[in-house]
């Protein structure tokens, strides 16, 4: 530190003055050098007064040109009283020019002052890092020491402004946390919002998977993450914002939450989710913590059940795996898992119907979603009214498995599903023109009628 204050100008490095990067007094040639690149004017105005007094000359100029450089010009007059130091360097019509050993030696500095300025500066400053060289270990002994110091208060503070508590650790496979919120959502709420906290139980032995049902926006993810980042924080040596909170050491957090894709490797959203699934399959551990997020959800319907039950179910049935998992998904049908297996259980997210709208209370309670109400979020979004309408339309044809074509002049044509009944039968086949349709569309329409009897 000394060496650094002794070398480095603090002024210049705060802007406070342009003498550059060296102290001033540090190197008595660089200071010369300086002097004359920024005082050069005043030298040579200081030299030519020198030099009318010493030799009576009061007409004695002190000049430039770019073929001589500095010179000393003196009139045909005034020959006689040139001293024998002087040089003749040109003669011309009405004036003798000189130059002298000493102005000969200063244009040199003049002409030569800013590279030497650069080349002593480097100088001095790599043999500045060279001697700070010395002192790697101690500087890094420094560092490491200082961002320790810096953590700890950090995790100080935030557990005393934040009403965090200090966590219980153990060496088990158990993870019980009382009212944990998310450490940053909770402090981006809005004034006079306030957060609702949540419990999260979950072990190895009975309530090893958590599925989680509700709505988009409710807080599934917010759900997720806030369990992740507690644990985490527990584990670097903070208190967690959370009223109690058991922990459980785990070897590892996987994730597998929220869309993206590769374009650049020419992979999808489904195959980036896939290659993520993989990666958590073949190295969790019965230690480990597992948050999923929409495992699926990038491929059809079906497609995406599939493989969300039989990771579920691999997840529960593998020994070597058997990891603490909380599973948030919309497929509804996954809850069916919970009977099937004992370390399953199904949980969901609180809402309450008004009319056509719904309200989020953000509380993870046991049990199951009936819906995802997607469509109450779409119009929360400001989808246009004509758009939900007929969404809501579409989705009362599919709940009566009635599917439905309209046409721009709004002529109707459904199939819907045929009974035994043969007014039902008979009702469908008055219906049909049969000066309109095709052999194929006819064929069609009895392979319907048959199949649904």
């Amino acid at each position: 530190i000394d060496e650094i204050e002794k070398v480095v100008n603090e002024n210049f490095l705060s802007g406070n003055d342009n003498y550059a990067v060296i102290n001033k007094g540090y190197n008595s040639e660089l200071d010369e050098l300086k002097e004359i690149h920024i005082n050069g004017k005043t030298w040579i105005e200081n030299f030519q007064s020198k030099e009318r007094k010493s030799t009576g000359i009061s007409s004695l100029k002190v000049d430039y040109n770019r073929v001589f450089g500095y010179y000393i010009d003196v009139t045909k007059a005034n020959t006689d009283k040139v001293p024998p130091n002087y040089i003749r360097k040109q003669t011309l019509v009405n004036s003798e020019r000189y130059i002298t050993e000493e102005l000969k030696i200063y244009e040199d500095k003049i002409f030569n002052a800013e590279e030497k300025i650069i080349s002593i500066e480097n100088k001095i400053f790599s043999e500045l890092r060279e001697f700070i060289m010395n002192f790697t270990d101690y500087i890094q002994k420094n560092a490491i020491l200082i961002a320790t110091i810096d953590t700890l208060i950090s995790f100080a503070e935030v557990s005393s402004l934040y009403n965090y508590s200090m966590p219980e650790i153990f060496e088990n496979e158990e993870l019980e946390i009382i009212e944990g919120r998310h450490p940053v959502i909770e402090r981006l709420l809005s004034a006079g919002e306030k957060y609702i906290p949540n419990d999260t139980i979950v072990d190895t032995e009975t309530n090893q998977i958590l599925i989680l049902t509700g709505p988009n926006v409710s807080g599934k993810s917010s759900y997720l993450r806030q369990t992740g980042l507690i644990v985490l924080l527990a584990q670097i040596g903070c208190f967690v914002p959370a009223k109690t909170a058991k922990i459980g050491i785990v070897d590892k957090i996987f994730t597998r939450v929220g869309a993206s894709d590769n374009i650049a490797k020419g992979e999808s959203t489904f195959l980036v989710e896939m290659h993520e699934a993989a990666n958590i399959l073949n190295n969790a551990t019965g230690k480990s913590l597992l948050l999923l997020d929409e495992i699926g959800r990038g491929t059809s319907t079906y497609d995406g059940i599939s493989i969300a039950w039989a990771i579920t179910e691999y997840l529960h049935e593998n020994p070597t795996v058997r990891a603490k998992t909380l599973f948030a998904t919309h497929y509804h049908e996954l809850n069916s898992l919970a009977d099937n297996y004992e370390r399953i259980k199904n949980y969901r997210v609180e809402v309450r119907e008004y009319g056509d709208k719904v309200i989020f209370l953000r509380k993870i309670t046991e049990g199951t979603a009936d819906h995802s109400y997607g469509i109450q979020v779409a119009q929360m979004a400001g989808l246009p009214v004509s758009v939900t309408a007929r969404a809501k339309e579409i989705l009362k044809s599919f709940e009566n498995k009635q599917y439905r074509k309209t046409y721009k002049d709004d002529i109707q044509v459904s199939l819907f599903e045929v009974t035994t009944d043969d007014s039902a039968i008979k009702k469908k086949l008055r219906e049909i023109d049969i000066n309109t349709i095709s052999p194929l569309e006819a064929f069609n329409i009895l392979k319907n009628l048959k199949d649904d009897l």
